[in-house]
């Protein structure tokens, strides 16, 4: 689980709401407060599946969104995490520390009830140092996070991280 929460985390960046663009002044708004969850997270394309729970305390205004929190997995293994994610228009960048590769860059945009980031690691994960993340509206309080790499030995893609959080 060297790099669980890279994955966690990255994805909790990102948390969107509705369907209503990044310059609606109430969409990161909607995030304020504390959200609890759990999932699976898979350290590298090949790796076994590792059930995760999270919590995080979202600070959150209309132009952007500071996520602090943590990730266990294997019952042992905690990571502290903190991401801030800001929108300008219709386009989403921020930056994710926790990562054992350092911080990783964010940048993307919404698209009904999702918001599509690119991520770009400090250091090679999967073989490269890119990924994808949909972040996706799941009822009034919830919210799905799913990151998607790239198996460098296949080419083809898997879902290296799947969490559903609801608002506590």
């Amino acid at each position: 689980m060297k790099s669980l929460a890279r994955f966690v985390l990255a994805g909790c960046l990102t948390a969107g709401a509705g369907a209503a663009h990044a310059d609606d002044p109430d969409f990161l708004r909607s995030f304020q407060g504390n959200f609890a969850g759990k999932g699976i997270v898979k350290v590298t394309t090949d790796a076994p599946t590792v059930n995760v729970s999270c919590h995080f305390n979202s600070d959150a205004t209309s132009s952007s969104l500071s996520l602090d929190g943590s990730c266990r997995g294997l019952i042992v293994v905690t990571r502290a995490i903190s991401a801030d994610l800001k929108s300008s228009g219709t386009k989403y960048t921020g930056t994710y520390v926790g990562s054992r590769t350092g911080p990783a860059q964010l940048s993307g945009s919404r698209s009904g009830n999702a918001i599509n980031l690119g991520i770009r690691w400090a250091k090679e994960v999967n073989g490269d140092r890119t990924a994808q993340m949909t972040v996706e509206k799941n009822g009034e309080d919830g919210m799905r996070l799913t990151v998607v790499d790239t198996d460098p030995k296949t080419g083809k893609s898997v879902v290296t991280t799947r969490i559903d959080l609801r608002r506590t």
